[in-house]
């Protein structure tokens, strides 16, 4: 979990690559489910063309479909979900049908000047969704994505009143969340100012230690 900018996306693929989990996207679902044209994608771009939030329903019935697939059996890592108290209640549910649970909650603590300057400068994969900065990770070939040569270009919402706005939006959402996972302990919380490798690392070490203490 995160402001805009905290750099969740990174860090869950990183990290899934590090532990060797799945890295489970919610928004790399959403996408993949309407690129295919399935029910729920028809469902979704319905919504999408009215310019109306895809609705929990939706997304937790994609999420569902995505976690009862054979690899996820050791763990996975979830990237944009949940985003609310109502999301959070449905994962519970879903994964305790599993006779499993959240083992960690990561709160990527990043301060307002940080998130205007990474996201001022991001730059988005027009095909592939990927994310580079024009400073701090710019793409080997000038607004093309490393990933898969598609045209990078910039949100038009990436800029400084936008991202102010958005992350007030954001604080004042997340808040009941953040109470949520904290009251059940599952809750550690990172500065995600620091470099993205530093970042890593502490979650690393954060997941180890779960991971310690629960064998003991």
């Amino acid at each position: 979990m995160g402001p805009p900018g905290a750099g969740k996306g990174t860090q869950a693929k990183t990290l899934a690559q590090k532990l060797k989990l799945p890295h489970i996207s919610t928004g790399d679902i959403l996408r993949q489910n309407i690129s295919q044209n399935s029910g729920l994608g028809q469902q979704a771009k319905d919504f999408m063309n009215k310019g109306a939030l895809v609705p929990d329903e939706l997304v937790t019935e994609m999420l569902a479909q995505r976690i009862n697939q054979p690899d996820i059996q050791n763990g996975f890592i979830l990237d944009g979900y949940p985003r609310n108290i109502n999301q959070a209640r449905a994962l519970d549910e879903m994964l305790k049908q599993r006779n499993t649970a959240v083992d960690l909650v990561i709160y990527l603590d990043t301060s307002e000047p940080v998130i205007i300057q990474r996201l001022s400068g991001r730059l988005v994969c027009s095909v592939c969704g990927a994310n580079f900065h024009i400073e701090n990770m710019p793409p080997k070939v000038n607004m093309t994505c490393d990933n898969c040569g598609g045209k990078l270009y910039q949100r038009t919402d990436d800029n400084a009143e936008t991202i102010k706005k958005r992350l007030q939006v954001y604080l004042k959402e997340s808040s009941p969340l953040i109470q949520y996972y904290n009251q059940r302990q599952k809750l550690h919380s990172l500065s995600a100012d620091e470099d993205a490798e530093i970042v890593l690392n502490k979650i690393v070490d954060l997941a180890k230690e779960y991971r310690d203490s629960y064998k003991v």
